[in-house]
């Protein structure tokens, strides 16, 4: 997933896993409006609690998904709402082209690994995960147990 702030206009920041705010924002405001942040996912109600308790900003629960999240950015263009939206990378990216994030570039920048960011600072993933595969070994009829996705490419296993 990646994240974005707004400094009005939207700006993308990492906020290491979401507990901190920018100071200069937390003084700016009492108030933040997080696109998709529901409370089940992630740990958004402990995050969101973290962010109240640290900088004084409140950031109400919001249950839009990743795609609901970009349409609003897109709609609200013109006049934006959002402080922070958090939503997956590949909307990440589709907000770059429609053009409704802008750079930000948080301390630490230099230390998130280049696949996990956008190289202008457009958003960054705070988390990601890795799929996996189980197998029967009872239906594999004697064919080794695959060790890779692309093994799975190989005659034995179709």
């Amino acid at each position: 997933m990646s994240f974005t702030v707004n400094f009005k206009p939207i700006a993308s920041a990492a906020l290491l896993a979401g507990c901190t705010l920018a100071s200069s924002w937390a003084q700016a405001a009492e108030n933040a409006i997080c696109y998709h942040c529901p409370p089940e996912w992630a740990d958004w109600a402990t995050q969101l609690q973290a962010i109240e308790k640290t900088t004084g900003i409140h950031v109400p629960q919001d249950n839009k998904n990743s795609g609901q999240a970009l349409a609003q950015l897109v709609a609200e263009k013109s006049n934006p709402v959002a402080d922070v939206v958090y939503y997956g990378v590949s909307f990440g990216i589709q907000a770059v082209s429609a053009d409704v994030v802008s750079a930000y570039k948080p301390a630490n920048w230099d230390q998130i690994p280049a696949g996990m960011k956008d190289p202008a600072g457009k958003w960054v993933a705070l988390h990601s995960g890795t799929m996996g595969f189980m197998v029967n070994v009872d239906a594999l009829g004697g064919a080794p147990v695959p060790r890779s996705w692309d093994d799975l490419l190989k005659p034995e296993y179709k």
